[in-house]
């Protein structure tokens, strides 16, 4: 089987192709390029590259938020005109949980964190638990140091919002924060597959008409809208 896995949640978008658990190919930037102009060129190049065609794709994963409001909503309608040109289905997968599978047994706390504006972060905290990335804090938009004073224990920090308030984290958790390489610094669509197969296995798909981003909270227009 073969998923192909959209990740726009951030700048740093990504696309993966995975047949039956095993990556084919994993096409992953980060520029300040809009997701629009760069994402389905990146798609076409890695099937290509991969000798695959779109029509041997058996589900299309995505990224589902939160993040990015356009990148999700970029990559989401990618994943419905996919879906819909071919009539595979959509398995939709929620940002942070993929974010933390990137670093698979890790015997600290994970905690993935967005940069969301506003003095606020995406984030949540996780723990695995054998061979279960397990979910101790559910995905929220909050003020990083609010959030810090709810960790105790070492913690391995990853993203574009762990980055941003560095210092805070450091002042606040001492020697027990720990920061992801480099590589690891932002969310993978390699992760988004591997969550998707385990769903797929189950039988859970989503109807794409009705599926939505996992936003959290609303959007400058929303909040400024007066109809």
């Amino acid at each position: 089987m073969k998923v192909l896995a959209l990740e726009t949640a951030t700048l740093a978008g990504s696309i993966a192709l995975v047949d039956d658990e095993e990556l084919i190919g994993e096409v992953k930037i980060s520029i300040n390029v809009a997701h629009a102009e760069r994402l389905m060129p990146s798609v076409n190049w890695l099937l290509n590259a991969s000798q695959v065609s779109i029509e041997e794709i058996d589900a299309f994963a995505v990224s589902i938020g939160p993040g990015s409001f356009t990148g999700l909503r970029i990559g989401l309608s990618t994943a419905k005109g996919l879906s819909y040109a071919t009539g595979k289905p959509i398995v939709p997968v929620p940002t942070l949980d993929a974010f933390a599978r990137t670093f698979p047994y890790c015997q600290h706390l994970l905690c993935p964190m967005l940069n969301a504006r506003k003095n606020e972060v995406y984030t949540g905290l996780y723990k695995w638990e054998g061979d279960v990335c397990e979910k101790l804090i559910s995905e929220t938009a909050i003020d990083p140091a609010i959030f810090l004073k709810e960790i105790n224990g070492t913690v391995v920090f990853m993203g574009d919002g762990a980055k941003l308030y560095n210092k805070l984290i450091t002042a606040s958790l001492k020697n027990k924060a720990l920061f992801a390489p480099a590589s690891k610094m932002s969310p993978s669509a390699s992760t988004v597959a591997e969550i998707a197969f385990e769903k797929v296995k189950q039988g859970i798909f989503t109807d794409p008409v009705s599926l939505t981003p996992f936003y959290i909270r609303k959007s400058e227009a929303e909040l400024h809208w007066k109809g």
